[in-house]
């Protein structure tokens, strides 16, 4: 059975988890510091409660949680927009086809082009973005752009993982973006409530609400294993947003072996042609409240922001759960070229580019990851999940983000980041707790040192 949303059961469990008392919110805690994962009933106490002592101690949970599933290490990608025609009619996104504004699509070689500067940045991950528009960007289009970024290398640089984040299709293009290799399949469903969905989906068929929600049921059919969720935060209640996400990672899991492999945070933020006064904006506080809400529910799921968000947001972000983060992003087609002026999709908050990026998380004492092995190594849906519940994944985690953190040193890297990189990839080798492997990566980093590259385990 596909995914289904009951709002009135939704909105009866946030109901009736208020009022938890110290004692109770303290247990869910303790169950949840301990790994022992959470009911719905459970997530809606931690929604709803007012208790600032417990929301405190969510917020260390939280961290405790990242660090012990993933360790230090974060995970660095770039969005990369390759078309901005769009059919639909969504009130907050600047692609809305009543904009007016010279839309374009990339050429295969201006992919090229993107694709280059991207790696010569030192990505090896990309999010291929796109409106929906079955005539300029139909999903032969889509599937050429993949192969395109797949198929070129611009020095050491190569894009090593595509994952995608287009609009909800049918199970015949879901198969073809499997057979073509594509890594995670991404699609927000904005919001959960639907009659807000259908007061901010004016046109188009984006505005069918039950196609949209059942997307992740179809691509799963079609043998993509890794999808990634999300909501837009601002366009309904947080907390009731929150929980719907909850039960949606769990019908995915009940029904495929494997929830959420990401979930992304984007809260709203100013675009084109939208009026921000319709919309219920999140306070910072509030906004850390749901990162580390959903960090507690779902411990072994990535967790991603954007560049929506302020370098001191992001800071405080990344303490309370999440682990992948982009840097030195455009979200305008064309926009790494810097070609021409266009249209965004919204506001970039943190315009540093992606090597300072690098050096905040280093300064954090945090391990700046490319890794993409975990997709080569098959360990994808339920095999990922297996690993991550087992608490075995960070044995990979951090040797692979030493790895690959040494290749950009020795790729991209100045003296000074050379220095600061070193530094931390040895501090960080004492840490890999298994004999073998921690000798292996320190091999590794030799080889990586004298020129070998697209080494990990």
């Amino acid at each position: 059975m596909d995914m289904t949303i009951n709002a009135a059961e939704v909105e009866k469990i946030l109901a009736d988890s208020r009022g938890k008392s110290e004692r109770e919110l303290d247990d869910i805690l303790d169950r949840a510091e301990a790994l022992k994962g959470l009911s719905p009933e459970d997530v809606a106490a931690l929604l709803t409660t007012g208790s600032s002592t417990r929301i405190e101690r969510m917020f260390r949970i939280a961290g405790q949680i990242k660090e012990e599933i993933y360790g230090e290490r974060v995970v660095m990608f770039a969005p990369l927009y390759i078309s901005d025609y769009c059919v639909n009619r969504c009130a907050y996104c600047g692609y809305r086809c009543d904009n007016k504004f010279t839309r374009r699509k990339l050429t295969m070689d201006e992919i090229r082009s993107e694709a280059e500067i991207l790696e010569r940045m030192g990505h090896k991950r990309l999010a291929l973005e796109a409106g929906e528009d079955p005539v300029n960007c139909p999903i032969d289009y889509i599937l050429e752009a993949i192969h395109t970024i797949y198929g070129m290398k611009a020095g050491s640089g190569e894009i090593r993982r595509v994952n995608v984040n287009i609009a909800a299709t049918t199970e015949e293009n879901y198969k073809k973006l499997h057979e073509i290799g594509i890594g995670t399949y991404i699609l927000f469903q904005e919001t959960y409530h639907e009659p807000s969905y259908a007061r901010f989906h004016e046109a188009g068929p984006k505005r069918n609400f039950n196609y949209h929600l059942t997307a992740f049921d179809r691509a799963m059919r079609s043998g993509i294993d890794d999808v990634g969720g999300g909501v837009l935060f601002g366009l309904h209640d947080w907390r009731f947003e929150v929980l719907s996400l909850m039960l949606h990672n769990r019908h995915l899991d009940e029904t495929f072996g494997a929830g959420f492999h990401t979930i992304s945070m984007p809260r709203l933020c100013h675009a084109q042609g939208m009026d921000m006064s319709a919309y219920e904006i999140l306070s910072d506080d509030d906004f850390k409240r749901v990162v580390s809400t959903v960090r507690i529910a779902v411990p072994y799921t990535g967790m991603i922001i954007s560049t929506r968000e302020s370098p001191a947001m992001r800071k405080e972000l990344i303490k309370t759960g999440i682990s992948q983060i982009s840097g030195g992003s455009s979200v305008e087609v064309g926009g790494y070229a810097l070609r021409e002026d266009g249209g965004e999709q919204f506001e970039v908050a943190d315009n540093r580019p992606a090597i300072d990026v690098m050096r905040f998380l280093m300064d954090e004492g945090l391990v700046p990851s490319f890794c993409t092995a975990c997709y080569r190594k098959g360990r994808t849906g339920d095999r990922f999940m297996s690993l991550a519940k087992s608490g075995n994944i960070k044995n990979v985690c951090l040797p692979n983000a030493l790895m690959t953190l040494c290749e950009y040193m020795m790729d991209y890297g100045d003296d000074s980041f050379r220095i600061q990189a070193d530094a931390l990839i040895n501090t960080n080798l004492s840490k890999i707790r298994n004999d073998s492997m921690r000798e292996l990566t320190r091999g590794n980093i030799e080889k990586i040192k004298n020129g070998k590259r697209d080494l990990f385990v």
